[in-house]
């Protein structure tokens, strides 16, 4: 019986990331477990990373921004060459969807830990993947396949669609960039530019669609996992419609909106958009699922998602070990009726931004991180205390994830481990994902895609009731210095919003605050 672990480590002894924080991490503590040496790259602002104390070797790529070092595509293959690395993991972000790179890493003879690059090219190309998924019989959302050429082209479009509203995509789009829901025709042309020039800032692309804007769907995305010799299956559903502005906040898997035989549809639907583009490897298949109950084809991202945690937590996998798997050439080790999902799973976006004041980028040093601990809780972070915060980058720090025997249980550990959550020196959204747990509708199941806007008013009232200063470091100088007794409630919170200080805290910023 093959080995798996040693015939992946024969194909990769040594494996190059082509990323930075949380997802980094993640990719080298399974790679630690395997035996497999990793090559961590970084830019000036990321000397002192996470990623780069734990990696085997560090290697500097060009100062902060990205297109000067986490883009440089052949900065990295020459890293790739000079450390002896047989393969690369782009993660997420950055250049991980990029079909040029992932041809230029296999031109340079690497493995790249993906999906082939036509795969990534088309799928990558949101009016290219709707034409490929139509012909493969995938429902798709009604809209263009064609580019819009002018307002009165966008008009004439939405007329044979059935009238506003509609909802204005870029083609070489993701992340939200270049999206635009149109309400009104007096709306239209300012939103067409508004679009386009944001597509073109953010993908060099200013290429725009439109597709029927579905009232309040719910947006759910399908796992799926694919090796060389035909074999795909899905590994569930995530549910991810709790969205601020077209980015995910809070993701849960099961989804409470399926029954075991729509989950099942949606599965196999997956399996055939991934087969009509021949996909290798680990990719998401992203669905609209509306209040009729109907399925609608999205989008496909071809790499591992920010969410994949959830996945692993209910199916006891580890897809980066999949992922490697599949590079190295072996087949997948299980087929579909092998795959048994067992609890819930939440995870939530742990993001450096001021939520008291318009989800703002929060930067500085994190000057206390205090993590939640007990059976069923994961962090996958990408930061520790010390580190600098800086406005380069994504912000997303890091991702807390819990797991228990079913939904109910499963929310409940949610708030317990955000309560226990500790970061000084930075502000995050660790009080917003507390909200947004802590409202009724989400606690029901009851939500889609316009949650965070249609419960705005709640969820601020709720974040108002929180502590209006969230730097646990100055709170607990307050402390310090007489205003509150040792282990009361923090300042201005109500019962149980946020735990009491430890003492042992309490001697920790006695003591910076002497230093």
């Amino acid at each position: 019986m093959v080995n798996r672990t040693e015939a992946t480590r024969s194909a990769i002894p040594k494996l190059l990331i082509a990323n930075r924080g949380e997802i980094a991490v993640r990719i080298i503590r399974t790679c630690r477990e395997m035996g497999i040496a990793t090559v961590a790259v970084y830019s000036e602002a990321d000397r002192a990373a996470l990623h780069v104390q734990l990696a085997d070797e560090a290697y500097p790529l060009g100062p902060p921004l990205p297109a000067r070092s986490y883009l440089n595509m052949d900065r990295l293959i020459e890293v790739a060459h000079q450390a002896g690395a047989a393969a690369i993991h782009p993660g997420y972000g950055f250049l991980a969807e990029n079909a040029l790179f992932a041809r230029r890493v296999r031109e340079a003879s690497l493995i790249f830990v993906g999906p082939e690059p036509d795969t990534i090219e088309a799928m990558g190309s949101k009016t290219r993947a709707r034409r490929l998924m139509q012909d493969a019989g995938v429902p798709v959302v009604p809209g263009t396949i064609a580019a819009i050429e002018s307002t009165s082209h966008a008009r004439t479009l939405i007329d044979q669609m059935g009238g506003f509203p509609v909802l204005i995509k870029a083609a070489a789009g993701g992340g939200g960039k270049g999206m635009r829901v149109v309400h009104d025709p007096d709306e239209l042309a300012r939103a067409l530019e508004a679009a386009r020039n944001e597509a073109k800032k953010a993908f060099a692309d200013d290429t725009i669609y439109l597709e029927k804007f579905l009232d309040r769907p719910r947006h759910i995305e399908i796992q799926i996992l694919a090796d060389r010799y035909g074999n795909t299956v899905h590994l569930w559903e995530r549910d991810c419609s709790i969205q601020r502005r077209h980015q995910k906040v809070v993701e849960e898997t099961p989804s409470p909106a399926l029954s075991p035989k729509k989950r099942d549809q949606m599965g196999q639907i997956a399996i055939q958009a991934a087969r009509a583009c021949r996909y290798l490897n680990a990719g998401t298949v992203e669905f609209l699922f509306d209040q009729e109950g109907h399925v609608y084809f999205l989008e496909m991202n071809t790499r591992l998602q920010v969410e994949h945690p959830i996945t692993e937590m209910i199916l006891g996998l580890d897809l980066v070990r999949l992922q490697l798997e599949v590079a190295a050439g072996l087949p997948l080790p299980f087929e579909q009726e092998d795959i048994q999902a067992r609890g819930h799973a939440i995870e939530c976006r742990i993001n450096a931004e001021d939520v008291f004041n318009q989800f703002a980028p929060s930067t500085g040093l994190i000057e206390l991180l205090e993590l939640p601990d007990g059976p069923g809780v994961r962090w996958d972070g990408g930061v520790v205390a010390g580190q600098q915060v800086t406005p380069f980058y994504d912000p997303l720090l890091a991702k807390l994830i819990v797991w228990e025997v079913d939904r109910p249980a499963a929310l409940a550990r949610m708030k317990r481990a955000l309560q226990e959550l500790t970061i000084a020196g930075v502000l995050t959204t660790q009080p917003f994902c507390l909200a947004v747990l802590s409202h009724p509708a989400f606690e029901q199941g009851n939500y889609d895609t316009g949650f965070v806007q249609e419960h705005w008013p709640q969820l601020q009232e709720q974040l108002q009731s929180m502590p209006g200063e969230l730097d646990v470091l100055a709170v607990a100088l307050r402390h310090l210095q007489g205003n509150h007794p040792v282990g009361a409630n923090l300042e201005g919170a109500p019962q149980n919003t946020f735990p009491p200080l430890s003492p042992w805290k309490l001697r920790w910023l006695k003591q910076f605050r002497e230093d």
